[in-house]
């Protein structure tokens, strides 16, 4: 009979030493750890949307009735909706379990051993984390100093072995824009251009009109940030309309659950309500950034996103991110070496803005 190790020893070794994404914790478990009342913290390390998701969104999952059903494994509907929304043919459209459920369908469409993946950090986590998982080698092309893009860097890595480059744009977590010139750059190369647009209602711009015109690009989009239901999962790629039918194909064939679909179909027939949240996100990230701004021991980076990037200057970022924990107030810090300097702070309502000007006002 097999012992526990010996079925543990079965594991790739590829994946036995992976290092684990590091994801944010629920808002109970964080309120665990301040001691604080769950109604008093400031949630602003998920760069999740404050102000909830559509009311339809909510009145429509209390009245659905077919959760024994399966869902639509075409996603016809959603496609549709989708196609309006965006003004892409329902062709090109492939929808996911978020994001991150289409990085990963996209990784297993193009990567085998001993396939690589550029990835530019510091950025979105899920790019390494899905490349190991898929087997392929990740080759890192840090960012430049300003988070821009390293182009020649990046060409000179890009060899016969690479298949796909991910880049975020907005990036997260640094919240700059990568310009459409960049991309056409890097479009000319042999590989697979995935676009990450997480970000892009935030930003007023998006590269979605070039997925008609360059067979190697592909956009992402996600439901989790602007049209807060993070917690349904929901996203989409828009895609060059060949390669679609392979992605399909390979995706689990419910990859979008049933509270999604109805999820995405209500924030699509409530643009007006979801598009007043955005812009009252958008007005107070200038707020925050202005109110960060005042403290000579912070440098706030420009961003296009729903969150604001820090460097600390002359204290430890760690001890900033503890020190706001402390009174019930989380963000995001991330212990990587590139970004060991650094804080994420999420745009949230504008009594949350005062509760961080206020706690760092403190330190």
């Amino acid at each position: 009979m097999l012992k526990p190790k010996d079925v543990e020893n079965m594991v790739r070794p590829d994946l036995r030493g992976m290092k684990a994404y590091t994801p944010v914790d629920p808002v109970e478990v964080l309120t665990g750890r301040a001691g604080v009342p769950a109604g008093e913290t400031v949630k602003l390390d998920g760069n999740e949307n404050p102000y909830g998701c559509s009311p339809r969104v909510q009145k429509a999952l209390a009245k659905f009735r077919d959760y024994n059903r399966y869902p639509d494994p075409d996603q016809r509907d959603v496609r549709r909706a989708l196609a309006k929304y965006t003004g892409v043919n329902a062709e090109s459209i492939v929808a996911g379990a978020g994001s991150d459920d289409l990085i990963d369908i996209i990784l297993r469409l193009f990567i085998g051993p001993g396939d690589r993946v550029i990835n530019c950090p510091p950025t979105f986590g899920m790019y390494p984390f899905c490349t190991v998982i898929a087997g392929g080698e990740v080759v890192r092309v840090p960012r430049k100093a300003d988070f821009s893009l390293d182009l020649p860097a990046i060409k000179k890595a890009a060899d016969a072995n690479t298949k796909v480059i991910f880049i975020a744009s907005p990036n997260n977590p640094s919240g700059n824009m990568a310009p459409g010139e960049d991309i056409k750059e890097l479009l000319a190369l042999d590989l697979v251009v995935v676009v990450d647009e997480a970000y892009v209602e935030f930003s007023g711009s998006s590269l979605t009109p070039l997925v008609a015109q360059y067979p190697n690009l592909i956009v992402l989009r996600t439901f989790s940030k602007w049209a807060g239901i993070a917690g349904l999962r929901a996203g989409y790629g828009i895609c060059p309309v060949n390669i679609v039918p392979y992605m399909m194909k390979i995706k689990q064939p419910y990859n979008i659950n049933m509270a999604a679909y109805v999820g995405i179909l209500e924030s699509l027939a409530d643009l007006d309500y979801l598009q007043k949240t955005v812009s009252a996100m958008v007005e107070e990230r200038d707020v925050l950034f202005k109110g960060l701004q005042q403290f000579k021991w912070l440098k706030p980076y420009p961003s296009r996103a729903n969150f604001i990037l820090c460097a600390v200057l002359d204290r430890g970022a760690k001890d900033v991110y503890l020190g706001l924990q402390k009174k019930g107030i989380f963000i995001r810090y991330f212990e990587t070496p590139e970004l060991k300097d650094y804080i994420r702070i999420s745009v949230g309502r504008p009594a949350d803005t005062a509760r961080v000007i206020a706690a760092l006002r403190d330190m």
